[in-house]
């Protein structure tokens, strides 16, 4: 509740909450109960993802591991959660463990993430896409092939440059993404070890400065494009006749403000649903 708080003066309305840190089946449906009790109480609009796929367990055989997921790991997805996730990348789960989990998502017609491309690109980033992904994460790593699959395919890239800032290593270039018209979205990836951060406007400011996005593609990529990757598009993201009124209001006169005055917390009002449920000082 706490760091639903903090999402909320920082002018988040609707957040994506992935499970992948109990690996094992009671910890995980704890997780997506916690999840539904967060959407229920906090004043957040909660989006449960399965990331059961987020490293192998230490203390289990992996082939036994994988088993499970594409078995019972998909079961509780169909039961608890709207999307599938797997991190692919050096040290969390190869290829040929990525093909075979996301090929048995989609044939349970369970929709598509991926995690990928944050240290190597191993082609998991143009897999994903292929079989129709919703969204992929990270993307610090993509061949030219991976690229253009995301393109045809129209899977929203999400960059997460949180991770470069706390972890110190380069920034991904989003402007040929922005250029061939991608929905390009943003997105903290809040976690212990790689984003302890809930700030999107700080996300906005890193990138602006680091990934070649204008203030108002940031703003796009953290409201309209970050609905899409939700498949929420349709209803917010975006202050229009019909749609569901999630707005902020904040000190900014200007796009730039957001982006330029980093480190300053510019959210003043917060509605959702057309309610005021924060109203930060």
């Amino acid at each position: 509740m706490r760091r639903a708080e903090l999402c909320l003066r920082h002018g988040t309305t609707t957040v994506e909450i992935k499970t992948g840190y109990g690996l094992e089946p009671a910890a995980e449906k704890k997780m997506f109960e916690v999840i539904r009790r967060l959407g229920r109480k906090s004043g957040l609009e909660t989006v449960p993802t399965f990331l059961g796929a987020h490293v192998y367990p230490e203390d289990r055989d992996p082939a036994a591991y994988l088993d499970w997921l594409v078995n019972g790991g998909l079961a509780m997805a169909r039961e608890y959660a709207e999307f599938v996730d797997i991190y692919c990348d050096a040290g969390a789960f190869s290829y040929a463990d990525t093909e075979r989990f996301l090929k048995a998502a989609k044939k349970n017609n369970i929709p598509l993430k991926i995690h990928s491309g944050q240290f190597e690109p191993l082609g998991a980033t143009g897999l994903a896409a292929e079989l129709s992904a919703v969204s992929a994460d990270h993307l610090d790593h993509v061949a030219p092939a991976e690229f253009d699959a995301l393109l045809r395919a129209g899977t929203v890239p999400v960059f997460l440059p949180g991770c470069s800032y706390y972890m110190q290593y380069g920034y991904p270039d989003a402007r040929p993404y922005l250029d061939a018209g991608m929905p390009a979205a943003l997105a903290t990836d809040y976690n212990p070890g790689t984003c302890p951060s809930l700030s999107l406007p700080m996300m906005m400011s890193l990138a602006v400065m680091h990934m070649h996005f204008t203030p108002m593609e940031a703003l796009r990529a953290v409201t309209l494009n970050a609905a899409r990757a939700l498949k929420r598009d349709a209803f917010i993201g975006s202050l229009e006749k019909g749609k569901q009124a999630d707005a902020i209001i904040t000190a900014a006169k200007e796009p730039d403000d957001l982006t330029g005055m980093f480190g300053t917390n510019l959210v003043r009002t917060v509605i959702k649903k057309g309610k005021l449920i924060s109203q930060p000082l």
